[in-house]
């Protein structure tokens, strides 16, 4: 382990040529996010500003955390959840001036040492995938937030979560909620996670997916887009659902619907995608058939009950790097990818650059929002706010120009017949 107090800790430092070299793989994929990072290098945005990230340490982070220091900010960073950090990733931000504490691994104590160290020195803005920053400022260190002037949130689980507490009157700063923004949710959550969550999968267990038995649990963005990409492969897909709207939109999109006490007697492959607890318990795993594969791509490690599945197993050993076996009394197997951790992630490398080019996109802008706003002498509110929809299609403008792609303008004639209530049939 390779540690510089006050500066960084990381796994080892000799990992990172090959971490640069991902890096800048990751930035000829992510047009945009170079294109702001070119634009604002001159002015300096952020300089003068902290900005404190607790979000997976990958390639593509490293390009977000690089533009926001390019342009001016100091950053301090550390990866949001144990098993998602590339170690060859943060010794190449480490050796490049980043303050980053993140390795692959980290046990429950480090992960929380490695978010404290990030904000010994208090940040102006944060930035997070799954809040665990802002509720660690909330929960034990709330004099912070009198001199943060807001944050940013990545993925849909942080985003319930902290309108939950906003609406409890509990949250004391404002957070921008990256990941309503059309150009992350409909296109890193479906096309993002769709991709990445099968390539763990496949990394993990090197099964064919034709003819396979694929069981999602949710069809929001994030399970619509596994089921999409695991149908395109071959898999008969399975929904699994508790929300009527959402159980109608997957039979219309053609998947099977079922609760998931029917459909573990006949899953081949399992993938939850809900943010809740416990979708996958004791009675799932003990009516599932021999050889089932069972995997999580929501953001906590929660969904299955792995404890329940001990429960039932007279033993378990590591059978392929994240794949753990569970041989239960009869002596059938169950598999587990990722020791139930997100699986495109810690199996893979999780979503494309081209994907998160457009979500880190937004981070950035959100961060500018609040660095404007506060030297506008603007105070936003202590709620979750959304992005101005402007900001929205300038970066989807910004993706389609990098692509070569040309779509059409309205007439005059068409804009004013938009705004025409008069006219009629």
């Amino acid at each position: 382990m390779n540690h510089s107090e006050g500066k960084y800790k990381v796994r080892d430092l000799s990992l990172a040529d090959s971490g640069r070299k991902r890096i800048e793989w990751a930035e000829s994929r992510m047009p945009v996010l170079m294109r702001l990072r070119k634009q604002y290098a001159d002015s300096q945005p952020f300089k003068g500003y902290k900005i404190t990230g607790c979000l997976h340490v990958t390639k593509e982070t490293a390009v977000l955390i690089e533009t926001l220091a390019a342009c001016g900010a100091e950053v301090s960073w550390s990866g949001c959840n144990p098993l998602s950090t590339n170690d060859e990733v943060a010794a190449a931000l480490a050796l490049g001036g980043i303050q980053i504490y993140a390795w692959y691994g980290q046990n429950v104590e480090e992960f929380y040492w490695s978010i404290d160290r990030t904000i010994d020195i208090p940040p102006d803005t944060t930035l997070d995938d799954g809040a665990d920053l802002i509720f660690t400022i909330h929960k034990r260190f709330p004099h912070l937030s009198d001199h943060i002037i807001g944050g940013s949130e990545e993925t849909t689980t942080g985003v319930q979560r902290l309108r939950a507490m906003a609406d409890d009157g509990k949250l004391l700063y404002p957070v921008y909620a990256v990941n309503d923004t059309e150009t992350k949710w409909d296109f890193d959550n479906v096309y993002g996670t769709g991709q990445s969550t099968l390539d763990g999968i496949l990394r993990a267990s090197s099964v064919l997916l034709a003819g396979k038995n694929l069981v999602v649990a949710g069809y929001g963005h994030c399970g619509r887009g596994v089921a999409t990409r695991g149908r395109g492969m071959g898999a008969n897909v399975i929904v699994t659902e508790v929300r009527p709207a959402a159980a109608l939109k997957a039979t219309l999109d053609g998947m099977r619907v079922m609760p998931m006490e029917e459909a573990a007697h006949i899953g081949d492959i399992f993938v939850t995608a809900t943010g809740m607890k416990d979708v996958i318990r004791g009675q799932h795993f003990e009516s599932m058939k021999d050889g089932a594969i069972v995997c999580n791509t929501g953001h906590y490690d929660v969904e299955l009950n792995l404890i329940e599945l001990a429960e039932l197993a007279t033993a378990e050993r590591d059978i392929r790097p994240n794949n753990r076996e569970y041989t239960r009394t009869d002596g059938s197997k169950i598999y587990v990818l990722a020791d139930g951790r997100l699986v495109n992630l810690a199996a893979a490398e999780g979503h494309p650059s081209e994907v998160m080019d457009m979500s880190f996109a937004n981070q950035f802008m959100a961060h500018l929002s609040l660095i404007q706003s506060k030297e506008r002498g603007t105070k936003l509110p202590c709620k979750v706010i959304e992005l101005p929809a402007s900001v929205d299609e300038e970066i989807a403008r910004l993706k389609l120009d990098t692509m070569d792609l040309n779509i059409d303008t309205l007439t005059p004639e068409q804009e004013k017949y938009a705004r025409d209530y008069s006219a009629g049939t």
